[in-house]
C-alpha cells in the first residue's frame, strides 16, 4: 500500500512511550520512513531550577524510549532506530530538523496548555514555510476540548453531568490501544549525526536530584509495574485514598503527567473492574474523569491560566505586604504550627509528592486561613510537584479557593484540626515528616499548643522553639474569610470540615 508521506518525524513531548500513542501510530501509518525527536526545550527548561526531579525522570524515561524503539525497529530488522534528543529551543530545534532530515510531515500529541499551543502555532508556521505538514493528535486524556458539550452546545462547568456524560459515552472505541507494532516496521534508521546518546543532566545545565533515593520509578516500565501492583489493592482504593499514611493511591500521577502510561490502558482497565462491582475502581474511575474535566476547562476556558474562572472572584482582596509574605513562606517551609498542613508542606519539599486529602487541607489553609491569593500556592505546586500539569493544579486550587468551576463554596472551610484527626487519627503520617512531634500522643500531637506542660516536656518540646505556634487561630481565621468572601457571595452558613 502507497504511503501518504515518504518520510515524517515523531515529536515526543508530554507522551514518553512506544505502546499504545496517537502520533506514533498515524506517522508510522502514514509514513514510509518515521524519526522520532524529543527536544529538551529551553523554553520549559530555562525557568526551572537546576536541580529538578521532573527533568530527571523525563531524562530517565528517554534512556527508556530510546530502548523501547530500538526494540521495536529491531523486531522488524531494522538497526539504528531510536530516539533523536536535542537541547534548544524548539520552535527552532524541529523545523531545523525536519528540514536537515527532509521529511514532509511532523506528527505530535495535543498538548492544550496555553504556553504549548504558542509554541505549535510557531512550528506549524515554520514547517508551512518549508512545506511540511504538521499533525497533531489526541493522546493525553479520553475526551478533549468539545468532544462533550451539553445540551445546549456549550462546555460543561460542572463536573456531575459531565461524569454521567463521559460514562455514557466511552465505548471500546474511544479506548482501543493503537496497534503501534503492527507498523513499526517504518520506524527509520537515524542518521550518523543524529545518533548520540540521550545526554546526561549535566550536558544540559542540570544536577541530580534526590529521585533514585526516593524510588520513583521512571519510564514505561516503571509506569507499568506502578499499574501492575495498583490494580492488586483497587478494590479497596475507595476505602484507603484519603489517608496518607497509608499506601491508598496509585502513585501513577507522574507517568500520566510526562505519558509514561496510556489514560486509554488505565481507563479500559478501571471501566472493566467497575462493571465488575469494584467499588474502588469507581472512585478511581471518577479521579480520572476529573483529570478529563479539569483540561476541557482548560481548553475552553484559557483565562483560567491565570484569572478566576468566575470573573467576580477577582475581586477579592487578598493578603498583601510583608506580612502575607511571612505568612506564604511560613507555609512554604512547614513552619504554620498546625502539624498535619507542615507534614504536608514537608512532604512535598522532600519528595515532590504530596497526597491528594492533603493537596486541599493544604490549599485550603492557604486560601482560607491565611487569606493568601490561590495563585501564590498554584505556582508554588507548579514548582515542587513532579505531576504538575497546568489543568488538574490550577482546578484543584481554584476548587479550594471556590473561584473555580463546580468549587466548594466559599463557606465550606476545612478545620486543619479536624482533618488531621480524621486522617491521621494516629498521628504516623505527621511522625514520619514532622519527626520533632514524635513524642506527642492523643489530640497533642494533631493540636500541640493544647497540649499540657507536662506533655510537652516528656516529649522535649518547647512551643516557639522546637515547633512554632499557630501562626493563626483557625476560628478567628474562618471569621475573616466570611467577610473577604461577602463581595462575591450572599451571606451563608459557615461550615467547618
Amino acid at each position: 500500500m502507497t504511503k501518504q508521506y515518504d518520510k515524517g518525524l515523531m515529536w515526543f513531548r508530554r507522551d514518553l512511550r512506544s505502546d499504545d500513542n496517537a502520533a506514533l501510530y498515524h506517522a508510522l501509518k502514514t509514513c514510509r520512513q518515521v524519526f522520532c525527536v524529543f527536544v529538551l526545550d529551553r523554553g520549559i527548561l530555562d525557568a526551572l531550577p537546576r536541580a529538578d526531579r521532573r527533568v530527571e525522570f523525563i531524562r530517565e524515561s528517554l534512556l527508556d524510549l530510546d530502548g523501547q524503539l530500538r526494540q521495536l525497529a529491531s523486531r522488524h530488522g531494522i538497526e539504528g532506530a531510536g530516539l533523536v534528543t536535542l537541547h534548544g529551543w524548539a520552535t527552532e530545534a524541529v523545523p531545523e530538523l525536519a528540514r536537515a532530515l527532509g521529511v514532509s510531515a511532523v506528527f505530535a500529541n495535543h498538548d492544550d496548555e496555553p504556553q504549548s499551543l504558542r509554541r505549535d502555532r510557531q512550528v506549524g508556521d515554520a514547517l508551512a514555510s518549508s512545506a511540511a505538514a504538521f499533525h497533531t493528535y489526541k493522546d493525553h486524556v479520553i475526551f478533549e476540548r468539545q468532544e462533550l458539550l451539553t445540551q445546549t452546545g456549550t462546555p460543561y462547568s460542572v463536573f456531575t453531568p459531565y461524569k454521567n456524560a463521559w460514562l455514557r459515552k466511552v465505548d471500546a472505541f474511544y479506548l482501543r490501544p493503537y496497534a503501534i507494532e503492527n507498523h513499526a516496521a517504518a520506524l527509520a534508521p537515524r542518521p550518523a549525526a543524529c545518533r548520540a546518546a540521550v545526554p546526561a543532566l549535566a550536558d544540559f545545565g542540570f544536577k541530580p536530584t534526590n529521585l533514585a533515593e526516593l524510588k520513583i520509578p521512571t519510564g514505561s516500565a516503571g509506569g507499568k509495574r506502578l499499574f501492575d501492583e495498583f490494580i492488586e489493592r483497587i478494590d479497596q482504593y475507595h476505602a484507603t485514598r484519603d489517608f496518607p499514611a497509608v499506601k491508598g493511591p496509585s502513585y501513577l500521577g507522574v507517568h500520566l503527567r510526562f505519558g509514561t502510561v496510556s489514560i486509554r490502558r488505565l481507563a479500559a482497565a478501571a471501566l472493566l473492574r467497575q462493571q465488575q462491582g469494584s467499588e474502588g475502581a469507581t472512585v478511581w474511575l471518577s479521579e480520572l474523569v476529573w483529570r478529563d474535566f479539569y483540561a476541557q476547562i482548560l481548553s475552553n476556558f484559557p483565562h483560567v491560566a491565570t484569572s478566576s474562572f468566575k470573573p467576580a472572584y477577582d475581586a477579592i482582596q487578598w493578603e498583601q505586604g510583608p506580612h502575607a509574605q511571612a505568612l506564604f513562606q511560613a507555609w512554604c517551609e512547614g513552619r504554620t504550627g498546625y502539624p498535619l498542613v507542615d507534614a504536608a508542606m514537608a512532604q512535598i519539599n522532600q519528595t515532590g509528592y504530596m497526597h491528594n486529602r492533603l493537596r486541599m487541607v493544604t490549599a485550603c489553609f492557604l486560601v482560607k486561613d491565611l487569606g493568601i491569593d490561590w495563585r501564590w500556592g498554584e505556582a508554588y505546586f507548579a514548582t515542587h510537584l513532579n505531576d504538575f500539569d497546568l489543568s488538574a493544579n490550577n482546578g484543584g486550587w481554584q476548587w479550594a479557593s471556590s473561584s473555580g468551576c463546580d468549587a466548594q463554596p466559599y463557606f465550606r472551610i476545612f478545620n486543619p484540626v479536624t482533618q488531621s484527626e480524621k486522617f491521621d487519627a494516629g498521628g504516623k503520617f505527621i511522625r514520619r515528616y514532622l519527626p520533632r512531634l514524635a513524642g506527642l500522643s492523643g489530640r497533642a500531637i494533631h493540636s500541640p499548643w493544647l497540649a499540657s506542660p507536662v506533655e510537652l516536656a516528656a516529649a522535649g518540646i518547647e512551643l516557639g522553639r522546637d515547633y512554632p505556634l499557630p501562626v493563626v487561630k483557625h476560628d478567628e481565621a474562618r471569621a475573616s474569610t466570611l467577610l473577604r468572601y461577602a463581595p462575591v457571595k450572599k451571606p451563608a452558613e459557615p461550615e467547618t470540615l
